[in-house]
């Protein structure tokens, strides 16, 4: 470490469309709480942040609206999701230590604009960064899950977050071949939500149809389960044509099947990232696997679903939610000891 490192903190951030989770390089993962703020009609004046504004989801007064300030990756609300940031760094970095220059390293998706990039970078400036720098969400997953990226093999990452799923290969440092399409987590609750209405006429909300997601969700049928031991859940909502309350009891297979369609255009992105791959690093992810990480890959049975349908071994990461954050927090160093191996070559070239 420099002496320069003793007054500048390395933030990596994972800005997700469901959360937002922080890394501090020393210090390990330090926020893990959702993307809302609710705020104040007319003023804008900030009333929660995070795992309290969630709370208040669909159930604010008339005068309170809690809102997500991203959508698929990207940057909605600029104001909120400034607000968001300068409250979750206010809560990483004490008031002490505010002399201190902040860098940022936040993971983005392959797929959004450079209009869209700049909106997260100027959030993250008014939210008191110093320095800010972007970095792809499967880089950034590669990094955290202690892939050896700058091997000249072939990685294949595939992460699933809240509104996107990217799927990179990844050699000697870089993206070989990469694709991004807005299908996440958030799209596997919404598919839940569509099936209970059209199958039940029972309208529910995204709350309930996360808990069916991660209590019974699956993927694929599970070996050896009878019948009579299928995993059910009772849900509650609106009955769509009467209004009233009403009970349902939901069955896992059922949930796997609503999960079919948002499932099957993730696995289908992968088929079509593999067609694209060289060779060579072919060769190396089929001996290597395919590596998951996000949220959305802890759906259960997705990555057994996913070998079976690609033929490539899939492995999930020991902590999934993490990776984004924790690599973009790592490649600050990680990318200064590369630049200094390669400042060695070039002075044998001079």
């Amino acid at each position: 470490m420099s002496f320069l490192d003793n007054f500048t903190t390395d933030i990596g951030i994972d800005l997700g469309t469901c959360n937002t989770l922080i890394y501090v390089r020393g210090q390990g993962i330090v926020i893990d709480e959702p993307s809302v703020v609710a705020v104040e009609k007319g003023t804008g004046r900030i009333e929660a942040v995070g795992v309290e504004a969630k709370r208040m989801l669909w159930k604010t007064p008339g005068n309170i609206v809690a809102i997500r300030p991203l959508a698929d990756g990207v940057i909605s609300d600029s104001d909120s999701t400034e607000k968001m940031l300068k409250y979750f760094i206010s809560k990483v970095i004490p008031r002490h230590n505010l002399f201190k220059s902040i860098r940022m390293k936040i993971g983005i998706p392959s797929c959004i604009t450079q209009v869209q990039q700049d909106a997260v970078m100027a959030a993250a400036l008014k939210a008191g960064a110093k320095e800010v720098k972007l970095i792809e969400e499967s880089l950034a997953a590669a990094i955290g899950a202690e892939i050896p990226i700058y091997e000249p093999a072939g990685h294949m990452v595939c992460d699933i977050g809240g509104g996107t799923t990217e799927v990179s290969v990844i050699s000697l440092g870089g993206m070989v071949v990469t694709s991004s399409i807005r299908i996440g987590g958030n799209a596997f609750d919404e598919a839940i939500i569509k099936h209970i209405r059209s199958v039940h006429n029972l309208i529910i909300g995204q709350q309930t149809a996360e808990r069916l997601k991660i209590e019974i969700g699956n993927a694929i049928a599970e070996k050896n389960v009878d019948d009579d031991k299928i995993r059910k859940m009772e849900i509650r909502g609106g009955d769509a044509i009467t209004g009233l309350p009403r009970r349902l009891e939901v069955d896992s297979v059922e949930v796997r099947e609503a999960l079919k369609e948002p499932v099957s255009k993730i696995i289908e992105e992968i088929k079509k990232t593999l067609g694209r791959t060289p060779p060579e690093l072919a060769a190396d992810i089929v001996e290597r696997g395919i590596v998951m990480s996000g949220g959305g890959s802890m759906l259960k049975g997705l990555k057994d679903l996913i070998k079976k349908e690609t033929g490539v071994p899939v492995f999930l990461v020991e902590k999934p939610l993490e990776c984004v954050a924790k690599g973009a927090g790592e490649a600050f160093e990680l990318f200064k000891d590369m630049s200094t191996r390669r400042s060695i070559y070039e002075n044998l070239n001079d």
